[in-house]
């Protein structure tokens, strides 16, 4: 028998024999072990969660399970704070405001559970339907497999897991297997202290090839909610092409400062949008366009900026960033920043690795679009500036990738404003605001290579029911 944490699948704790080692990405240091899953508990959790289709949640218990699970989160903020800042490495006060975040997606998700209905259908609008009633329900879609990324390892599994609640949808839960802590811990509050039935939810741990693979192959998932690398994502799409498929994926954000726009307060912002969680968020600003009459003043101001950040411990309540995930992907990133400075770019900040491993967060300017840190989802403390003449041509640059969450740009002119949120073409445009910025409530979702489908709990649910028809006739 292992110590690893046990996981509640199937109404037990399952242990196992093989485990996975969970270790911070900040020092190496072991955090804990969790079962080594298979196929095997993959069929045992959905099998126990098509059985709880029979009997589904009534939407009352739904919103009280959702109430608590807020009420709950809300009191222990700085206890999953402290999971997420020890197996992410992300700075303890930006954890904070991720369990803050996440209290704030189940309350919205349990306002869903209370309003979730139907419409009435005019049937005897023909002649052939006088006399009959129609109606429509909305009904869970079926088992949901969600499959949750690192980077946001409780508010992205809340997003996932707090609307299939309000759906009436049983879920199994694969984690990231880099940060299973705070998802296990989510699962102990709901099931044990908010009334959630031990069926609704199972969490599974254990490697994409076996356990991921496992779940978007099985006949009796009917819905896969996966966050992560498009690559990945669109695999998933290929491999179950019969399910209802929804992907969260990546982008390289573009942000646009025109001379008459706030530039100060963008260079402010972006000192976190661009480096906050060490830059790995779907929505980090990446990309910088800043006209060429205010590119020195802006450049200088945002490397001043970014010189204030304090680097190191994530649980150090002075943090500002930390490490990224694993060494691998900082060496990754670091090699993408010399490769653009080989290629011309100019290095004004960072650029190094400190004596504790951590990449410094780093600015890059004079960058061509070509370059990987520009083409790509760098995914790491990094921004890019480049300058243009034209506003049409800055937009232009913007389009120019094959992702599109979320854009913005800073400007007085409304004419300018308007031309943007046009044609910026992206999920989401932010108006005097970074690209960064999120509300757990919006429809958030992006074309191309950034997804398929809409967040926020409102939007969630819709994805996670189906459309039943009723016809009442005398």
């Amino acid at each position: 028998m292992s110590d690893a944490r046990p996981l509640p699948i199937a109404g037990e704790r399952f242990v196992g024999e093989e485990v996975i080692e969970v270790r911070s990405p900040y020092d190496g240091s072991l955090i804990g072990t969790v079962p080594r899953c298979g196929a095997a508990e993959v069929d045992r959790a959905v099998a126990s969660a098509k059985r709880a289709l029979e009997s589904p949640l009534p939407l009352w218990r739904r919103a009280q399970i959702l109430d608590a699970a807020a009420r709950l989160l809300g009191e222990r903020r700085e206890q999953f704070a402290r999971i997420i800042a020890e197996e992410a490495a992300k700075p303890i006060k930006t954890a904070r405001v991720e369990a803050e975040r996440a209290v704030g997606t189940f309350q919205f998700a349990a306002a869903e559970a209370r309003t979730l209905a139907g419409e009435v259908i005019p049937l005897d609008a023909i002649a052939s339907g006088e006399g009959k009633v129609g109606f429509t329900l909305r009904v869970p879609r079926g088992v949901v497999g969600a499959i949750a990324p690192f980077n946001f390892p409780l508010n992205l599994v809340v997003h996932k897991v707090a609307p299939a609640i309000a759906a009436g949808c049983p879920v199994v839960l694969k984690p990231a297997s880099q940060t299973p802590f705070s998802s296990i811990a989510l699962a102990e509050l709901l099931l044990d202290e908010c009334g959630l039935p031990a069926e609704h939810l199972h969490v599974v741990t254990g490697g994409g090839a076996t356990v991921g693979n496992a779940l978007v192959d099985h006949p009796d998932v009917a819905l896969i909610t996966f966050t992560g690398s498009p690559e990945v994502g669109w695999g998933i799409r290929a491999r179950a092409p019969r399910k209802h498929v929804g992907l969260e994926l990546g982008n390289n954000a573009p942000v646009i400062i025109e001379p008459d726009g706030d530039w100060r307060t963008a260079a402010a912002k972006i000192k976190v949008a661009g480096f906050s969680h060490a830059g790995q968020s779907c929505i980090s600003t990446q990309r910088i366009f800043v006209h060429t009459s205010i590119a020195e003043e802006f450049t200088a101001a945002l490397a001043t900026h970014v010189g204030e950040l304090v680097v190191g411990d994530p649980l150090d309540e002075a943090t500002d960033v930390s490490s990224l995930i694993s060494g691998s992907e900082r060496d990754r990133v670091a090699a993408w920043v010399d490769e653009a400075v080989a290629g011309g770019a100019t290095l004004v900040a960072g650029g190094s690795v400190d004596d504790d491993g951590v990449l410094r967060p780093t600015v890059l300017s004079g960058v061509d679009p070509a370059m990987k840190v520009c083409a790509k989802e760098v995914f790491g403390p990094v921004v890019a500036i480049a300058t243009y003449d034209d506003v049409d041509d800055a937009i232009r640059l913007a389009n120019d990738s094959e992702y599109g969450l979320q854009a913005a740009i800073f400007t007085s002119d409304v004419a300018t404003a308007m031309k943007a949120f046009q044609r910026l073409d992206y999920g989401g445009v932010l108006v005097n605001e970074v690209p960064t910025w999120r509300a757990d409530q919006q429809p958030y979702g992006g074309v191309r290579d950034s997804g398929n489908t809409r967040e926020g709990p409102a939007f969630s649910v819709q994805e996670m029911t189906e459309i039943r028809l009723v016809v009442l006739s005398p």
